[in-house]
């Protein structure tokens, strides 16, 4: 494994924090505690191959405990957390707006059984109203998972619960460079209390994450989704890493972060596929931003899609 000093990178979990701050653009104003601040309808096969169609709601709330230096989702959130009730108004009123479904995605930018983000006393009430679907995602921090958890789950009856995890890398060092303050064997332990749990995985991995050299990337990406599946995951979402919110803006000057191409992105998804050990998704929000002037991107983009569909 090779291991490399970033001249500009802080060695300390808080000066990190305040180093990612430092460097962030605005966060985007006038977000409504009662309006989630996106939502929309999607398609994605399910565990047994059938395409489904989710509404995938992302909830406006406080921003998260972590400054994860990859991460740009604090842009809608909060700097408090909102009143008991507000989350459950933004998930009524956003499935009231999309057509019927049969899984719901909840994503908070950050983690579902945070209390500061998500109001422990709302988990009832949103239960209650996910119970009518097959599955409900949300994501979470493993730091955060517990008896909150195992609650919501049975406040869910039927209805299947599915944690997705930001596990990023499996990559030691760019794991703990990430700021994310979690390790692998912390994720392992996550993974097995989700298993115990009778609770679906879903992995968030990052495509050319910063700090592993370029040499290195496609071979600890391969071993990430290996990781991932070998811990039960049942869909593995690869998001290809993104400039955008000044930290990654001053690794890439410093030469620790280059931007994944369309080719590593196709390559990626290949890999994860060609396994057959479960599903795998790649991220396909602004894709065109990698396209480097790729002539064919259109034809690329569709191609992806595809893959993303039948699998």
């Amino acid at each position: 494994m090779t291991h490399h000093v970033n001249p500009i990178f802080p060695r300390t979990n808080t000066d990190r924090d305040r180093w990612t701050v430092s460097l962030r653009p605005p966060r985007n104003e006038g977000l409504d505690p009662r309006r989630a601040y996106a939502w929309l309808r999607e398609e994605e096969p399910d565990e047994s191959g059938h395409i489904v169609p989710i509404a995938t709601i992302f909830l406006t709330n406080r921003e998260c405990p972590w400054k994860c230096v990859m991460c740009d989702l604090w842009r809608n959130t909060l700097t408090d957390t909102v009143a008991p009730g507000d989350i459950v108004e933004q998930i009524y009123h956003a499935l009231a707006q999309l057509p019927p479904v049969q899984q719901v995605k909840l994503y908070n930018a950050g983690s579902f059984f945070d209390p500061r983000a998500i109001p422990p006393d709302d988990h009832a009430v949103i239960a209650e109203r996910m119970r009518q679907y097959d599955r409900v995602i949300v994501e979470c921090h493993p730091a955060l998972l517990g008896k909150g958890t195992i609650d919501f789950r049975e406040h869910l009856g039927e209805t299947r619960l599915e944690v997705a995890i930001g596990l990023e890398t499996v990559h030691p060092s760019a794991l703990q460079q990430l700021n994310k303050r979690m390790t692998v064997d912390q994720f392992r332990r996550a993974a097995d209390f989700l298993r115990v749990h009778s609770m679906a995985l879903r992995v968030f991995l990052l495509i050319c994450p910063p700090f592993i050299p370029v040499a290195e990337q496609e071979e600890w990406l391969r071993r990430s989704v290996d990781l991932a599946f070998d811990c039960g995951a049942t869909a593995v979402s690869l998001i290809p890493t993104r400039g955008g919110n000044g930290a990654m803006e001053a690794l890439r000057g410093a030469g620790q972060f280059i931007p994944p191409t369309l080719a590593e992105i196709e390559a990626a998804a290949g890999y994860g596929l060609g396994l057959r050990r479960g599903r795998v998704f790649i991220d396909l929000w602004d894709l065109g931003q990698f396209a480097g002037g790729e002539a064919d991107f259109a034809v690329r983009l569709d191609r992806l899609a595809t893959m993303n569909r039948i699998q």
